[in-house]
């Protein structure tokens, strides 16, 4: 999640050529957030949908990507995080492509801090994040389920009767959305406070709340430590609870996963004194979400991940990507039987396999939150992760691997790590303290 200084300059727009009424793309969902290729100045570039952001960025760009930008001028940015804010370079006048969506005079920034790195937390090179530039001249809808958006032209937008959706009002604030909901608390688990909440399709926690932005919003007792993400200006730390229920409308959820972040890591965030907090991608892709920016309004359908239970990282362990290792394997494409199978008893067949040589992904903890279940076991930051419950992890993609990290209390996981060259075997179990 990203919040930052606005500055005023020319909005851009985008439309759809060639007489379409809509377009549809298909994202990838990583670690609950949605990723999908727009070009930019003729350049293809992997971007985060983030709903949560006014304006575009892009990051991770290096010189082989060679994308020209117009009009430049240095700024600094301030984003979540207790650190200061970055340097950056403003670019407008740009051009955007996505199928038959086409972006004339974009404007966006650029931050070359190697230290706000996505990347190797998702397991795919990201190069951006776009929300409103996007978000606003469309009707737009996210399906979580079949890993779909659709860019509806407004004037041909017919929203269908639905008897189990809820149209609710957004209200605006830096070009962000936002949202009047409910959420039951421990001090008084019955009575529903309404909350003003960011919805932030780039966050991948259920929701955050900002404690004490309300006289009754505080951390239940059962809590703990962790670390909750990346901002632009560094580390967010906060701690992990569940309270009693999010209402939405007529939804009502029971017992959601919940993050405090740390008052001087979103400080930032927190001067729309309105707000008290955000809702999102692990409760927004429990629905079909359709935002109508024009209307001011965000329609929401029950998804197939509605009546999931709501789970958090048991292990305390947070991985990254690690760069490529060569690893040989077996090539059975090219086995073979040396020689000929006949009835004999005797007979003697040899197996001549080949073996080929490729690069892989390789993974590593990045942190080891205190007193967690992996923490006790006596893994260490910046072990590399070889197996995990039998299955070697370079055929595996990193959100598979963390996959594991969210099942049921009392799972048992079998890590074989790699420390100072030499292999180690872990035991663990995953641990829900906050029962």
């Amino acid at each position: 999640m990203l919040c930052f200084v606005e500055n005023v300059f020319s909005q851009g727009s985008f439309k759809l050529i060639d007489n379409a009424k809509k377009q549809s793309v298909k994202f990838k969902l990583i670690n609950n957030l949605i990723v999908f290729p727009i070009e930019v100045n003729g350049k293809t570039l992997n971007f985060i949908l983030d709903s949560g952001v006014g304006r575009t960025i892009l990051f991770n760009i290096n010189y082989n990507d060679s994308i020209p930008l117009y009009n430049i001028k240095k700024i600094k940015l301030q984003g979540l995080g207790k650190d200061d804010a970055v340097d950056a370079i403003l670019s407008e006048n740009n051009t955007f492509k996505l199928n038959n969506i086409i972006g004339t005079n974009v404007s966006l920034y650029v931050i070359f801090d190697d230290s706000f790195d996505l990347s190797s937390k998702l397991g795919i090179t990201v190069h951006g994040i776009i929300g409103f530039d996007i978000l606003k001249d469309f009707i737009v809808t996210i399906n979580y389920g079949i890993n779909k958006l659709t860019f509806t032209n407004t004037l041909n937008y017919k929203p269908q009767k639905c008897k189990k959706c809820e149209t609710l009002p957004l209200e605006f604030n830096m070009l962000k959305p936002y949202i009047n909901v409910g959420v039951k608390l421990e001090n008084n688990p019955t009575k529903i406070i309404p909350v003003k909440l960011l919805i932030d399709s780039g966050g991948s926690d259920a929701m955050w709340l900002f404690e004490n932005s309300s006289p009754e919003i505080l951390a239940p007792s059962k809590y703990f430590e962790d670390f909750l993400g990346e901002g632009l200006s560094g580390s967010v730390y906060g701690k992990r609870a569940i309270i009693e229920a999010l209402v939405i409308g007529q939804f009502e959820f029971e017992r959601p996963t919940v993050s405090f972040p740390d008052s001087l890591s979103v400080a930032h965030a927190r001067k729309f004194e309105d707000r008290n907090g955000s809702i999102g991608a692990t409760v927004l892709n429990r629905f079909i979400v359709t935002l109508n920016y024009g209307n001011n309004q965000i329609t929401l359908k029950k998804g197939s991940k509605f009546k999931e239970p709501f789970r958090y990282n048991m292990s305390g362990l947070e991985l990254v990507h690690n760069g490529k290792v060569l690893v040989k394997e077996q090539d059975n494409s090219s086995f073979k039987f040396s020689d000929k199978i006949n009835s004999s008893e005797n007979s003697t067949v040899r197996l001549d396999y080949n073996f080929k040589y490729s690069f892989k992904p390789s993974y590593r903890i990045h942190k080891v939150t205190q007193g967690s279940a992996a923490h006790k076991a006596g893994l260490l930051k910046d072990d590399i992760i070889v197996k995990i419950n039998g299955n070697y992890t370079y055929g595996m993609k990193l959100e598979e691997i963390v996959d594991y990290f969210y099942k049921k209390e009392n799972t048992k996981i079998n890590m074989v790590i790699e420390r100072n060259s030499q292999n180690y075997t872990y035991q663990f179990k995953l641990e829900n303290i906050l029962n």
